[in-house]
């Protein structure tokens, strides 16, 4: 059974830091592009980062740029989503999700989705 499972989210204050797991059970992740997106209260879900399979070529759109990074790590089957600097409007659900190429970042090119972790940035 495919399964993709978030975890790490929390409370933590701006400026500070929070690293997303994504862990993948029932097929192998390092053969797929895997998708970060966030969905705050009343707006639509957005692509935040993602990283190709193979070549592991990353994407991050511009408001994370600098403060987000994604890897991944094969022999765990898990992709990480290291997340610095954070600040309010970073706050969302985070979900990670799977896809044949890493581009469009959009939710409907994407496919196998976890659960989602909650992520609030505040003081």
């Amino acid at each position: 059974q495919v399964q993709l499972v978030e975890s790490g989210g929390g409370l933590v204050q701006p400026g500070g830091s929070l690293r997303l797991s994504c862990a993948a059970s029932g097929f192998t992740l390092a053969n797929y592009a895997i998708g970060w997106f966030r969905q705050a209260p009343g707006k639509e879900r957005e692509g935040v980062s993602c990283i190709s399979g193979i070549s592991d070529n990353t994407y991050y759109i511009d408001s994370v740029k600098g403060r987000f990074t994604v890897s991944r790590d094969n022999a765990k089957n898990t992709v990480y989503l290291q997340m610095n600097s954070l600040k309010p409007e970073d706050t969302a659900i985070y979900y990670c999700a799977t896809a044949e190429a890493p581009l469009p970042l959009e939710p409907t090119s994407y496919y196998y989705w976890g659960q989602g972790t909650q992520v609030t940035v505040s003081s």
